[in-house]
C-alpha cells in the first residue's frame, strides 16, 4: 500500500512539473507561427530606442520593450546569414537568447540587423510594423566598462556608492570597490593606461579613514598618501598626471539643475611610478591660472588640459561673484618621457574663440581624434544642460596647422559629459542625461574612419525596464580590454589599515598649495 502511494505521489509531482514547464517556460518553438497580419506603415515604438544605429559585434543582447498596445507580442530578429531569432512575449518585454544573439552578430559583421515587430490587438488581429534596422560594425568594442554608480548628490543618500565593472558582451556586473567597505565612503577618479587594467589609480575618501589614492600595479595594491583628482595615465603606464583642486559645491535657488561647483584653485601634478614620487612642473601650476582635466595624446608626446584665468584672490573660500564668468581654454604642452622634459604651453582652442568653456578632453588611442565638452561657463559639464560633445581631427590639424573643431552628431538637448575611447578608436562611451534629464546614463556610439559618430544607444540591460526605475547615476566610465584583477576586500583593507606610501607635494613659488580635505568633509566634495 505504501509503495503504491509513493508511486502515485511521484507521478503527481512529475505531472505537475511538466505542467509548470509548459506554462512558465514554454519554448518559443512551440508557438504557432503568424500567418496573417496587417502591415503598419511605421516602426513600432520600442524602449530603449535601438533603431538606426551601429552596434559592436560583441555587444550584449539589445533587449527592449515594445510600447504598443496589445495582448501578445513577437519580435523577429534576422540578418543576411543564419537563422532568424523569434521571441514571443505577453507583456511586450523582448529578451533575446544570449547564445543565438552572439552567433547572429558574429556571422553578420558589416551587415544590417533587422528587428521585425508584431503586435496582436484585442480583436485577435496581428499587426506587423516596419523593421527597425541597425548596422553590425566590423570592429569590436573593448570587453569591459568600469564606471561609478551613485545617487545624485541632491538626494542626500549616503552609501551604496561603488565602482563597478560591466562585461559588455553580456549582463554580468561585478563590484570593484564599494564605499560600504569603509564606513560609507566616497570613491572616484579611477583611471587606466590606454584601456589596460593591469594598472589602476582610484581615489578613496571616508569620514573615518581620511583621504588617499589606491595604486594597483602588477597584481599588488598600495595606498599613496595624497589625494589624486582627475587623472590621465601616460600611454606607457610609467607616469600619470592628475589635478589638485579646491571644488566647493553650492546650489542655485531656481534652475533646471540647481547644483553647481566652482574651481577656486587648482594645479596639475604628476606621479612617476619607478621613482614612486610626486612632482610639479611649474608651467602646469601657475599662480594666476586654473589648470584641470589632463589628457595624454595617443602617442604620449603631448599633454592636453584645460586652463582658465583666476578671477579672484588666492585665499577665497566661498563661491565668488565671478564664478559664472570663468571660461576654460583647451591647451597642450609637449613632453619627452625619456628625458622628462616639458615644452611650452600652446593654445589649441581659446574660450574667446569659441565663446564657451571647454572641459573633459579625451584623445583616441590612435592619435586621430580629440573629443571634449563645451558649455557656457565653469569646468564641470555634467551639471550644465547645454554641455555638448565636440571633436578635433588632429591629423588634419597637423597638415593645416590650424585646430578646427566641430560639434558631434550624437548630442541631445540635455547634458553630455564623461567620455572614453575604445582601444581601437572606433567606439566612444559617454554619459548623457537625455533619457530623463536628471540621471546620467551610459551611451555607446560608433565612430567611423571619417570621424562621423553614429546614433548612440544606451548601455543594454537584461531587463529593458531597468532605466525606468533606477535612481542611481552612471559616470566616469572607462573602457578596458580586461577586468581588473584586484577588487573588493583586497583594495578596501589597504585603505582601512593605512598601508600607505608617504607622498609629499613640493611647494614652490609657481605652485599653489594643495587644498586640504579633512575626514569630516570627505563626503561633501563628491561629484557626479
Amino acid at each position: 500500500m505504501r509503495k503504491r502511494f509513493l508511486v502515485g505521489l511521484f507521478a503527481l509531482v512529475l505531472t505537475s512539473g511538466v505542467f509548470a514547464y509548459a506554462v512558465f517556460v514554454r519554448p518559443s518553438e512551440t508557438w504557432e507561427p503568424i500567418h496573417q497580419f496587417e502591415q503598419v506603415d511605421r516602426e513600432a515604438r520600442i524602449f530603449p530606442d535601438y533603431s538606426g544605429t551601429a552596434i559592436p559585434p560583441n555587444i550584449a543582447p539589445l533587449n527592449f520593450l515594445i510600447q504598443e498596445p496589445g495582448v501578445a507580442f513577437c519580435a523577429r530578429i534576422f540578418s543576411q546569414q543564419g537563422e532568424a531569432i523569434k521571441v514571443f512575449s505577453r507583456d511586450g518585454v523582448i529578451k533575446i537568447p544570449q547564445r543565438r544573439w552572439c552567433d547572429l552578430l558574429e556571422d553578420n559583421k558589416g551587415q544590417n540587423l533587422h528587428f521585425e515587430i508584431f503586435v496582436k490587438n484585442e480583436k485577435g488581429q496581428w499587426n506587423c510594423f516596419q523593421s527597425a534596422t541597425n548596422l553590425i560594425a566590423q570592429e569590436d568594442i573593448d570587453g569591459h566598462a568600469v564606471y561609478r554608480k551613485m545617487y545624485p548628490t541632491h538626494l542626500r543618500v549616503r552609501g551604496r556608492m561603488g565602482i563597478y565593472c560591466r562585461n559588455l558582451s553580456n549582463f554580468e556586473e561585478s563590484v570593484i570597490l564599494s564605499g560600504m567597505s569603509y564606513e560609507n565612503g566616497c570613491l572616484n577618479c579611477h583611471s587606466f593606461p590606454r584601456n589596460r587594467s593591469d594598472k589602476m589609480l582610484l581615489g578613496v575618501r571616508s569620514p573615518k579613514y581620511g583621504v588617499g589614492t589606491l595604486l594597483v600595479e602588477d597584481g599588488f595594491v598600495r595606498e599613496l598618501g595624497t589625494k589624486f583628482g582627475y587623472t590621465s595615465w601616460h600611454p606607457s603606464g610609467l607616469m600619470a598626471v592628475y589635478a589638485v583642486n579646491n571644488l566647493p559645491m553650492f546650489y542655485h535657488s531656481a534652475r533646471n539643475e540647481t547644483r553647481d561647483t566652482v574651481n577656486l584653485d587648482s594645479l596639475l601634478a604628476y606621479y612617476r611610478c619607478e621613482e614612486q614620487r610626486v612632482g610639479v612642473e611649474p608651467k602646469l601650476a601657475q599662480k594666476d591660472r586654473l589648470e584641470n582635466w589632463p589628457a595624454w595624446s595617443g602617442d604620449g608626446k603631448y599633454l592636453y588640459f584645460c586652463s582658465a584665468p583666476k578671477l579672484w584672490p588666492q585665499n577665497t573660500d566661498n563661491p565668488p561673484e565671478q564664478y559664472d564668468q570663468v571660461k576654460y581654454d583647451l591647451v597642450r604642452i609637449a613632453y619627452d618621457l625619456e628625458t622628462h622634459t616639458w615644452g611650452e604651453i600652446e593654445t589649441v582652442l581659446s574660450a574667446r574663440q569659441t565663446g564657451k568653456s571647454i572641459g573633459m578632453p579625451r584623445c583616441s588611442p590612435d592619435g586621430r581624434w580629440l573629443s571634449f565638452c563645451m558649455f557656457d561657463y565653469g569646468y564641470f559639464p555634467s551639471w550644465k544642460e547645454e554641455s555638448d560633445l565636440y571633436v578635433i581631427d588632429l591629423h588634419a590639424s597637423e597638415q593645416s596647422e590650424e585646430f578646427t573643431y566641430r560639434r558631434l552628431e550624437i548630442n541631445s538637448d540635455k547634458s553630455e559629459s564623461w567620455q572614453s575611447w575604445s582601444s581601437n578608436s572606433r567606439w566612444i562611451l559617454f554619459s548623457s542625461k537625455r533619457l530623463h534629464g536628471v540621471f546620467t546614463r551610459l551611451f555607446i556610439s560608433y565612430v567611423d574612419s571619417s570621424g562621423k559618430a553614429h546614433k548612440p544607444f544606451v548601455l543594454p540591460q537584461k531587463d529593458p525596464r531597468f532605466y525606468e526605475s533606477c535612481l542611481r547615476t552612471f559616470n566616469t566610465a572607462e573602457l578596458v580590454t580586461t577586468p581588473p584583477r584586484l577588487t573588493g576586500e583586497a583594495l578596501a583593507k589597504i585603505f582601512r589599515e593605512h598601508h600607505e606610501v608617504p607622498v609629499s607635494m613640493p611647494i614652490t613659488m609657481a605652485t599653489p598649495s594643495a587644498p586640504q580635505t579633512s575626514p569630516a568633509s570627505a563626503w561633501e566634495g563628491q561629484r557626479e
